[in-house]
C-alpha cells in the first residue's frame, strides 16, 4: 500500500487485518515521517525500539487470530502519561530524567489492546497553557501555515494535535482540563474528545487539576476517536473517581442518524464581538444538524459567564496542591546548594529554577485563593459557581435536550509569540467555549467543520450527558458527515 500514513485508525486496522500491510511496515512510515518533521517539535522522547518491538507482536498477534481494536496501530502518547522506563517530565524541567516504574492505566489499556508507542508528545508545562509555549522543549509547531508565520497548534496536548494532523501517527492520547483536547483539535483540524469524568482513568497521568482532569483521544475523524476511546477506558480501583460502568462499543452506534434529537444552541455563548467567522460556522452547523432532522431549540446557560473566573479559581487552587510534591528530594530536578543552605533554600532554588513561570504564576495564584482569609471569598465561591453551572446543564438536559451545539474556539489558531507577552487573561479567554464542560464533568467534542477566510481550520464543539459518549460520538459522526471537512495542510516541514 502507498501513503500509509495517510490513512485513518480505522483503515490501518481495516488493512492490517485482510493482510494488506504490518505493523511493522506502518511504524517504519512513521518512524520516518517523524524523522523527518522535527521542524514541528511535536516528539520530545522517541521511541523506535519499543516501538517495533511492539509491532512485531501485534503483527504475530494478528497473524494467530488474536487481534483487539487497537492491535498494530502506531500513535503517539501525551508527555503527560507515566510510561514504563520511558521519560515522562510532563514538559516541564522539574521532572527532568524521570522516567516512571510503572505504566499510567491509560497507556497500559492501549498498549493491553495492541497499540504501539511511536513516542512520547510535547505540550504545555504541566499541561498549563493554550498555545504549548511553556514547554521547557519548546513549542510544537502547527502544521497548518499562513505564509511564512507559524502558528500555534494549541494546548495543552499541542504535540499530540501536530502529530495527528500532519501523519506522524495514527492518533495520540491527550487531557484536558480545561479545553486541552478541544481546542488544539479545533486549531488542527482533527478531532478531539474530552470524556464524562470518571471514564478514563487518572491513574499514572501527572496531575493538574484532579477535579477537571481527563483523558481522551485526539484523532482524523470520530470514527477513530470512537474505536480509541474505547480502548482507553476501564474502571480502574486505583483511581477512587473512575466510574464501574460497562464501555460501550461505540463504534458499533456510529448510525449518523439524529432524526428526533434535540440539539440546544445556548444564547450565552453568543459572545461580544466574535468574529463574524465563527458565528457563520455556527448558524451552517445548526443548518446542518436541521437538515440531518435533528430539532434545534434556543437554551439558557445562565451561570456561563461565570465559568472562567471560577475555572481560574479552582484549577491553579488543585494546582497549588498538587505541585507541592514536586520538591527536588525524591526525583526529578534539584538544585544546586551553596554552603550554608538549607531544607528551605533547596525546596526554594529548586521549585523556582524547574517550574516555569506560567505554572510559577498558577501555583501563587492557588496558593493565594486557599489561604486563610481568602478560603471563602475566592476558592469556596468558585465551588458553589462550579455547583450552579453543572445545575444549567442538568436542567437543559432534564428539559429533553440531547446534545448542545456551540463553537469550540473564539478563533483559528493564532501566531506563535503573539500573546506571550500579553496579559495572560487573553491566552486564558481561548477556554471560554470549553471550560464549563471540565467544570459539569460533561463528554465533549471538538469536530471541524470549515476554514477561515485564510484557508485554516475551525471547529464546532458537541456537549453531551454524563456517561453518553455513544450518543454524542454519533451527533458529532451525523456533523462531520455534513460539514464533510477533507482539508489537509501543505506539507512544509
Amino acid at each position: 500500500m502507498s501513503d500509509l500514513s495517510k490513512l485513518t485508525l480505522a483503515g490501518a486496522r481495516d488493512a492490517l487485518r485482510r493482510g494488506e500491510t504490518t505493523s511493522v511496515e506502518l511504524t517504519e512510515t512513521f518512524l520516518k515521517e517523524i524523522e523527518g518533521a522535527r521542524a514541528l517539535n511535536a516528539f520530545v522522547h522517541h521511541t523506535p525500539e519499543i516501538a517495533l518491538e511492539q509491532a512485531k507482536a501485534a503483527d504475530a498477534r494478528i497473524g494467530a487470530g488474536d487481534a483487539p481494536a487497537m492491535c498494530g496501530l502506531p500513535i503517539g502518547i501525551k508527555d503527560l502519561f507515566c510510561t514504563k522506563g520511558v521519560p515522562s517530565q510532563a514538559g516541564s524541567a522539574i521532572l527532568e530524567g524521570f522516567k516512571p516504574e510503572y505504566e499510567s492505566t491509560v497507556s497500559a489499556n492501549l498498549f493491553d489492546a495492541g497499540a504501539v508507542m511511536l513516542g512520547k508528545l510535547n505540550m504545555d508545562e504541566f499541561a498549563m497553557g493554550s498555545s504549548n509555549e511553556t514547554s521547557v522543549y519548546g513549542n510544537a509547531v502547527n502544521p497548518w501555515k499562513i505564509d511564512e508565520r507559524e502558528l500555534t497548534p494549541g494546548g495543552s496536548s499541542g504535540g499530540s494535535a501536530a502529530a495527528v494532523a500532519a501523519d506522524l501517527c495514527l492518533a495520540a492520547t491527550g487531557t484536558d482540563t480545561g479545553g486541552s483536547i478541544r481546542q488544539p483539535a479545533a486549531f488542527t483540524g482533527i478531532t478531539g474528545i474530552k470524556p464524562t469524568y470518571g471514564r478514563c482513568s487518572r491513574w499514572g497521568v501527572v496531575a493538574f487539576a484532579s477535579s477537571l482532569d481527563q483523558a481522551g483521544p485526539m484523532t482524523k475523524d470520530v470514527r477513530d476517536a470512537a474505536i480509541m476511546l474505547e480502548a482507553m477506558c476501564s474502571y480502574d480501583a486505583k483511581d477512587s473517581t473512575s466510574a464501574n460502568l460497562p464501555v460501550p462499543n461505540f463504534e458499533a452506534m456510529l448510525t449518523g442518524d439524529i432524526k428526533g434529537k434535540t440539539i440546544g444552541i445556548p444564547k450565552e455563548y453568543r459572545l461580544d464581538g466574535m468574529p463574524g467567522e465563527i458565528e457563520k460556522l455556527w448558524a451552517d452547523g445548526i443548518a446542518m444538524m436541521k437538515d440531518a432532522g435533528a430539532k434545534i431549540v434556543d437554551i439558557s446557560l445562565p451561570h456561563t459567564k461565570y465559568a472562567l473566573p471560577a475555572y481560574y479559581v479552582i484549577a491553579p487552587a488543585e494546582a497549588s496542591s498538587n505541585l507541592a510534591r514536586y520538591d527536588g528530594v525524591r526525583y526529578g530536578h534539584r538544585a544546586t546548594l551553596d554552603a550554608g543552605d538549607g531544607i528551605t533554600e533547596m525546596y526554594e532554588k529548586t521549585r523556582a529554577e524547574g517550574f516555569g513561570l506560567e505554572v510559577q504564576r498558577r501555583v501563587m495564584i492557588g496558593t493565594y485563593v486557599l489561604s486563610a482569609g481568602f478560603y471563602d471569598a475566592y476558592y469556596n465561591r468558585a465551588r458553589r459557581v462550579r455547583t450552579l453551572i453543572k445545575k444549567d446543564f442538568d436542567d437543559v438536559f432534564a428539559a429533553g435536550v440531547d446534545a448542545i451545539l456551540t463553537p469550540a474556539t473564539p478563533s483559528a489558531a493564532f501566531g506563535l509569540g503573539e500573546m506571550v507577552d500579553a496579559d495572560p487573561v487573553q491566552m486564558y479567554l481561548n477556554d471560554v467555549f470549553t471550560v464549563t464542560v471540565n467544570l459539569a464533568g460533561l463528554p465533549g467534542i471538538a469536530v471541524p467543520t470549515g476554514v477561515d477566510s485564510k484557508g485554516l481550520p475551525l471547529a464546532l464543539q458537541l456537549i453531551g450527558k454524563p456517561w453518553e459518549e455513544g450518543d454524542l460520538l454519533n451527533t458529532a459522526y451525523a456533523l462531520e458527515q455534513a460539514a464533510g471537512f477533507v482539508a489537509k495542510p501543505d506539507k512544509w516541514w
